[in-house]
């Protein structure tokens, strides 16, 4: 049997803190979503100026991120080469780059996902989360 790390509360805490600071920082008005490896919310903020359709895209693109153990421009990337099918793919919905898995060990512990500005942005803002946390 293998152990695993899973994400505690005080993890969330500090990712989504850290996200928020970096958003901030740029005044950037953003949703940040944090979910578990099976792609649950665990932690969901829309800050002040975020579009409303933000907190349903964090979410979706944090979602895929932990589904698909990548970051969710891959399969952006996918589709934009031409590779259509994967609109099709059960359970993955947010397909835009802003979801960034939570990896350690080369396990998934779960992604954070961001929407409201560039998608690199979203990007930048998720792995500033992730940092908090030494990863």
């Amino acid at each position: 049997m293998k152990s695993k790390a899973t994400l505690e509360f005080s993890d969330v805490q500090a990712i989504a803190a850290a996200a928020a600071g970096e958003a901030l920082k740029h005044n950037w008005a953003v949703t940040i979503a944090v979910v578990d490896d099976g792609g649950h919310l665990l932690h969901l903020q829309r800050l002040d100026g975020a579009a409303p359709i933000s907190a349903h895209i964090a979410p979706a693109k944090a979602h895929t991120a932990a589904l698909g153990r990548r970051e969710s421009r891959i399969y952006e990337e996918m589709i934009n080469g031409g590779r259509v099918s994967f609109l099709s793919a059960p359970e993955l919905k947010g397909l835009l780059e802003g979801g960034v898995p939570i990896m350690k060990d080369g396990q998934c512990l779960g992604a954070v996902g961001v929407s409201g500005v560039k998608s690199s942005e979203d990007a930048q803002i998720a792995r500033a989360g992730m940092a908090a946390i030494g990863l």
